[in-house]
C-alpha cells in the first residue's frame, strides 16, 4: 500500500506512528475532543447529552462547554449529573469529565470564539441563536455543526462529509480526511532556452554561494561561460 488513512483506536495510531515515511498517512489523531460553545438559550438538556456523548467515547475523551450564561452552565452541570446516572458507560463518563473536560463561564461569545480557534477543537458545536451568524468566527476546527439539530453524534455515524477529523490542536494546520488526501502531484519543470537565460545566473550565483561548484558548472556550461 501507499498510504493509510481512517481512524482507529491507541493501537491503530501507534501503528500509524511506524509506518510513517514508508507509507503516508492521513494524521495520528488522539483523543477525541468536543467543544460546544452555547449562548442563555441553549436547552441545557440537550448541551448536556452532547457532553455526555462525547465523553464516553474514551477516559481521555475531551468534553468542554464555552457559554456567558452562569445560569446555563449550571443547568447544563446538573443535567449531566442526572443523565449519566442511566448510562451504560457511566465510569468511563466520569474519568472522562473528571480528566480532560470541563464547563468554563466566558465574559461573552466574542470571548468564547476566541478560545474555540486557540484551543482547535475536533468538533465545535455551536448551540447558539442564529449559529450561521458566527461561521465567519471560526478560524480552527475538524468539522462545525450548527445548532442543535445538527449534533455531534450525527456526524459519527450518518451525517457526513468525513468524520476522520484533526485532534489535538492539528485542526489550526490540518484538514478531515476528504479527496485531497488521495491526490498526489508532481512538478513538472519545462523551460526554453530563453526561460534558463532568465534565471540561470540567478541559480549559477546560488551555487557558488553554497560552495557547490558542479552545481554551478552545470549551470555555467549551458550558459557557454
Amino acid at each position: 500500500m501507499d498510504k493509510v488513512c481512517g481512524p482507529g483506536s491507541l493501537f491503530t495510531t501507534l501503528a500509524k506512528r511506524q509506518v510513517y515515511g514508508v507509507v503516508g498517512i492521513d494524521g495520528l489523531p488522539g483523543p477525541t475532543e468536543t467543544l460546544v460553545i452555547a449562548d442563555e438559550r441553549a436547552n441545557p438538556e440537550l448541551a448536556a447529552a452532547d457532553l455526555l456523548a462525547q465523553a464516553e467515547h474514551d477516559v481521555l475523551a475531551s468534553a468542554i462547554l464555552l457559554t456567558p450564561s452562569r445560569a446555563l452552565a449550571e443547568a447544563v452541570q446538573a443535567a449531566v449529573a442526572q443523565q449519566m446516572e442511566s448510562l451504560s458507560r457511566a465510569e468511563v463518563i466520569a474519568q472522562s469529565l473528571e480528566h480532560s473536560s470541563g464547563i468554563v463561564v466566558t465574559k461573552d461569545l466574542d470571548e468564547a470564539f476566541t478560545l474555540a480557534n486557540e484551543y482547535a477543537p475536533e468538533h465545535l458545536c455551536l448551540l447558539v441563536s442564529d449559529p450561521w451568524q458566527y461561521i465567519n468566527r471560526v478560524q480552527n476546527a475538524g468539522g462545525v455543526f450548527l445548532g442543535e439539530m445538527s449534533f455531534e453524534v450525527l456526524g459519527d455515524y450518518v451525517a457526513g462529509p468525513s468524520h476522520t477529523m484533526p485532534t489535538g490542536g492539528t485542526a489550526r494546520f490540518s484538514s478531515p480526511v476528504n479527496v485531497n488526501d488521495f491526490i498526489k502531484i508532481t512538478s513538472l519543470i519545462a523551460l526554453n532556452e530563453t526561460g534558463f537565460r532568465a534565471i540561470g545566473a540567478a541559480a549559477e550565483l546560488i551555487a557558488n554561494e553554497e560552495k557547490l561548484t558542479a552545481h554551478a558548472s552545470a549551470v555555467r556550461r549551458r550558459r557557454g561561460t
